[in-house]
């Protein structure tokens, strides 16, 4: 279950009504990924990072997410007529 932002940490900063937080399980619920595999790509730069929400719990922008699958669907649609261009 998506928890949604509070104000704490994040005074200064815009966000959406839609975004929320999601947690490990979510985030591979969405994805498809194992957790190695989600943590493989954050340290090569391939996935969204998470953020800190204590000392010892993250989660990730639902938002981050949600944009990384998506860039996935369309890298699967391109044809390889359109990676010409």
């Amino acid at each position: 279950v998506p928890l949604k932002p509070t104000n704490s940490g994040l005074e200064g900063h815009v966000t959406s009504e839609a975004q929320c937080i999601w947690r490990l399980s979510a985030v591979k619920n969405r994805t498809g990924l194992s957790r190695s595999a989600i943590y493989e790509g954050v340290a090569r730069g391939t996935f969204p990072p998470p953020i800190r929400l204590g000392r010892r719990s993250v989660g990730w922008l639902s938002d981050e997410v949600q944009n990384w699958i998506a860039e996935r669907v369309a890298a699967t649609r391109t044809t390889p007529s359109d990676s010409a261009r």
